[in-house]
């Protein structure tokens, strides 16, 4: 939007009688926030309003003045909504800017609006209720990516696919098993979003400056009415916390690190040397000169995505860790840091959301890539711990040679012949090889929360419950 060219004199009026002329092009350009606060708006309206309402119920103020102040506040919103209102980069901030709208839209009532409150408590409200309504979205989103995955997982509840350790093939999992994996990681993050909501759930309007007022104000009322379950108890904390900032970003470094691992996964597995996905069009890009290439590009870019995210989080603990009690200037810091993560967030979700339900899985090659790398050297130790009575260490030790003998040999496991098995271990029978199975091996996993079809199916109907 447009910024107006307010004069000097309009300028200083907003600064108050003790400055005798405006703040030099240096000192403007430093301290204004007009061009990234004025997102908060709505919050700074509906925080108003609840404000004013409340002064006028305790007869600081007339009901009069509070009918036009609503009004007025009301005008403003739909004026910014409709994008015909003229933002001005010398009135600072979004309250400020508001606040010299209102005067010229209502005349001496609206200098009564701050009656009883500081931008301190102001700034902390408007700026905590944005938090808070991004968390919600942010915990509907994941909802969202977590159902995703429910879907890929019950389809391929029985699909076979290596697991890895160190990115080397290690035993056979189901690919519904790997999709609940991160079921779980996503649901954590989720779990950290409403615990955010319940840590920030306190209402910081009525703090005023750092003391609190002398005005028998009503802090429950307005509480209430901003939808915060309790107000804050200590008026200096109030005004100088920023935890629930960090908190949000926090929680956003975590997700984000979810989703890079995820978005990795889906690079490599979308490789022809893996092959065990395929993205559509929708999120892939070509080369512009390699006509063959098709790039997993969204996935590329979730995964940088944490990067951007990362720096915000240190760069919001860094201004906050040597700031005395209570509001500093240094503050004004942070909400650029918060919004930038917030988009990059919740673009990340939803493209991540979009690739799990768009990915075409490739079950044949997965399955094939299952058996190699002697992934079921594990169900043959467990067999001769079971079957032949060794300790596990011996049955270990048997395997290595078993496992060593398929290698040169240029075989599976379950390829060796059972003389050559039995010249390792004479307890060895043909038995084994029910064992020796990638199907045998998934399906044999039933401990709670293993990769058996039927565990898995479990663990999906008590996401699905809970979802």
């Amino acid at each position: 939007m447009a910024e107006s060219n307010t004069d000097t004199k309009s300028s200083n009026q907003m600064w108050g009688g003790r400055f005798a002329s405006g703040p030099d092009a240096i000192m403007e350009e430093i301290n204004a926030s007009i061009g990234f606060d004025k997102k908060l708006f709505a919050q700074d309206i509906r925080g108003s309003i609840a404000h004013a309402t409340m002064l006028a119920h305790q007869g600081i103020i007339s009901t009069e003045d509070k009918d036009k102040i609503v009004h007025g506040l009301n005008t403003i919103l739909s004026e910014i909504e409709s994008g015909n209102f003229e933002f001005s980069r010398q009135l600072e901030d979004i309250h400020m800017n508001i606040e010299a709208r209102l005067a010229t839209l209502i005349g001496p009532a609206a200098g009564r609006l701050h009656t009883a409150r500081s931008r301190n408590d102001q700034v902390a409200l408007d700026f905590r209720l944005w938090v808070k309504e991004e968390l919600e979205k942010t915990e509907k989103m994941l909802t969202g990516l977590i159902a995703a995955f429910l879907d890929r997982a019950e389809e391929h509840a029985e699909s076979v696919m290596p697991g890895f350790t160190h990115l080397q093939t290690a035993q056979p999992v189901t690919f519904g098993h790997h999709c609940m994996a991160y079921v779980e990681m996503f649901g954590r993050d989720r779990s950290r979003v409403r615990h955010a909501i319940e840590h920030l759930d306190e209402s910081p309007i009525g703090a005023a400056a750092l003391a609190g007022t002398g005005y028998p104000i009503d802090r429950h009322m307005t509480a209430k009415a901003l939808g915060f379950r309790e107000p804050t108890r200590n008026s200096i904390d109030t005004v100088s916390d920023r935890d629930f900032a960090i908190e949000f970003l926090a929680i956003a470094a975590i997700t984000g690190m979810h989703l890079s691992r995820l978005a990795e996964e889906i690079v490599i597995w979308s490789t022809p040397q893996f092959g065990f996905v395929r993205l559509s069009d929708a999120f892939s890009t070509g080369s512009s000169i390699m006509p063959q290439k098709k790039n997993p590009d969204a996935a590329e870019l979730v995964r940088a995505k944490t990067g951007r995210i990362n720096g915000s989080l240190i760069a919001l603990l860094t201004i906050m860790k040597g700031l005395p009690l209570a509001y500093s200037k240094d503050m004004q810091e942070d909400k650029e840091q918060v919004f930038d993560a917030a988009e990059s967030l919740e673009l990340a979700i939803a493209a991540m959301t979009g690739m799990v339900r768009d990915m075409t899985v490739n079950t044949a090659r997965m399955k094939a890539a299952a058996g190699s790398g002697f992934s079921t050297a594990t169900d043959l130790a467990d067999w001769l711990v079971r079957e032949a009575g060794l300790p596990f260490r011996e049955a270990h030790h048997v395997t290595g040679r078993a496992v060593a003998l398929a290698e040169s040999k240029g075989c599976d496991l379950a390829e060796l012949p059972l003389a050559d098995l039995q010249a390792i271990h004479s307890a060895i029978t043909d038995k084994v090889y029910d064992v020796l199975t990638v199907e045998a091996s998934v399906a044999s996993r039933k401990s709670f929360g293993g990769t058996a079809p039927s565990e898995v199916r479990k663990q999906i109907a008590f996401w699905r419950a809970r979802n």
